[in-house]
């Protein structure tokens, strides 16, 4: 191992250290313990913005171009095995999950912690399940139930309207956490069970007229959540399975295509911001304010919602801008944002990682337990987590936020031909990535608040 590269990685290793001793509040999706930080705020959120900060200085100045292509073009390549019976079994296994889901939601227990299907949804699959996608890889091909069973519906196969491009999949993924904040879909099994016939119903009807390769690779919500997760991953399978160093997808030039594929990266960051930034103290009282104030409160979460995602996507494109400006180059800033966009799944995977680890491992006993005895289930026991959790909460914040450094960095030297042009690119997208790490600090620094208005 050469000088230069023993020095990155301990200067990594240096960086990771400043932080381990965080301690700080993981919300779940219903409800958490309080588990607030021991650290004055502003000492926090100054940490983990210089962190963020000196890891662009050393991805700028240790790192020199041939080790960024090496870290990120290093890959072994694993061979298919049985492709078709693996595809043909994983479907036929999501299909069982979904039936599953529907059943003991609308016949099982009505207590949420009672219900599997509750349990399944939230703790095993949204929680637990999603967690792989970034961690191991996109397996959501395989076991997509919808799409087992639109591939036996007959299609109409209709050109889909290339203006749409992912706006309406940016669209689905608003509404889905839109409902999932303000509807009781997380504690009433009846409720979640008739959520799923209703999205099923959607999901068939245009994968029938589109066809199902066109509506799961461009509109469902899901399906690209996941598609782009698997980004982050070490393994990718593109005609045979591949290994390779975690976010090295990220640098793909197809990975987002236009403005609303960038759009749908941003969406992603912020809904996972925004579902737990409305479980804190400081959201609850900025609710009430408002509402006393007389604004509706049935407005409150969709206008917040959308508002929020505007601020996103702008700071993104002030962010391009200005990389544009800095950089000196032609290139135009669509081209740029479509470039630096793809790391941002970095900050949302870490952020997604340190928001529902705990979440998962406090459910895994009342999951399993329902899983065991779906219609009679025993009562439901949670792990109490310890105080050091916290600590590795933090960790994955801000792992999530260096690799996003690292992956920005690789497409500038890809896309600009001089070191110091590629630099240069990268101190807007560099600031906007601190902004966004000191928000979601902000945040898991937090203890829970259940949010108000809701039902």
């Amino acid at each position: 191992m050469s000088r230069r590269r023993r020095l990155a990685l301990v200067s990594v290793g240096v960086l990771l250290g400043l932080v381990g001793s965080a301690a700080a509040h993981g919300a779940g999706l219903a409800s958490a313990p309080d588990r607030g930080s021991d650290i004055p705020t502003w000492l926090f959120l100054l940490t983990g913005g210089g962190v963020i900060g000196a890891s662009f200085l050393l991805a700028s100045f240790v790192t020199d171009r041939s080790f960024m292509r090496q870290l990120h073009r290093s890959r072994g390549r694993w061979s298919p095995s049985a492709e078709t019976a693996i595809r043909r079994l994983g479907g036929a296994a999501g299909v069982v999950g979904l039936a599953f889901v529907l059943v003991v939601g609308f016949v099982g227990p009505r207590e949420a912690l009672y219900n599997a299907a509750v349990l399944v949804v939230w703790a095993g699959w949204w929680s637990g399940y999603a967690m792989t996608t970034y961690l191991v890889g996109n397996s959501w091909p395989l076991i997509n139930p919808w799409r087992a069973l639109a591939g036996i519906l007959p299609s109409l196969d209709r050109p889909y309207p290339e203006r749409f491009g992912a706006w309406p999949g940016v669209v689905g993924l608003l509404a889905l956490v839109w409902l999932e904040v303000v509807s009781p879909v997380a504690d009433q099994p009846r409720f979640l069970a008739s959520v799923v016939v209703g999205y099923t119903v959607l999901t068939l009807a245009g994968a029938m007229v589109f066809g199902p390769g066109t509506w799961f690779e461009t509109v469902d919500p899901i399906a690209r959540v996941f598609r782009y997760f698997g980004r982050v991953a070490p393994l990718h399978y593109d005609g045979g399975l591949r290994l390779r160093l975690p976010g090295a997808g990220l640098d793909e030039i197809r990975l987002a295509s236009d403005r609303s594929e960038v759009g749908f990266v941003v969406a992603i960051l912020w809904v996972t911001t925004y579902d737990g930034l409305v479980a804190t103290p400081p959201w609850r009282r900025f609710a009430v304010t408002v509402v006393e104030a007389g604004v509706p409160a049935h407005l409150l979460y969709p206008v917040s919602l959308l508002v929020g995602y505007g601020v996103f996507l702008g700071v993104f494109r002030v962010a391009t801008t200005y990389s544009k400006r800095h950089a000196r180059t032609y290139r135009p800033v669509d081209e740029l944002a479509r470039r630096f966009a793809p790391p941002l799944l970095a900050i949302a995977a870490g952020y997604h990682l340190a928001h529902f680890l705990g979440y998962f491992v406090e459910l895994s006993p009342a999951l399993f337990g329902a899983l065991a005895a779906p219609l009679a289930p025993p009562d439901p026991v949670a792990v109490v987590l310890p105080s050091w959790f916290t600590g590795v909460e933090i960790g994955f914040v801000i792992l999530g936020h260096l690799l996003a450094i690292w992956a920005a960095h690789a497409a500038a030297y890809d896309v600009f031909p001089g070191k110091l042009q590629a630099i240069r690119s990268q101190y807007a997208i560099t600031l906007a990535m601190v902004g966004y790490t000191m928000l979601s600090l902000w945040i898991v620094t937090q203890p829970y608040a259940t949010p108000p208005y809701v039902s």
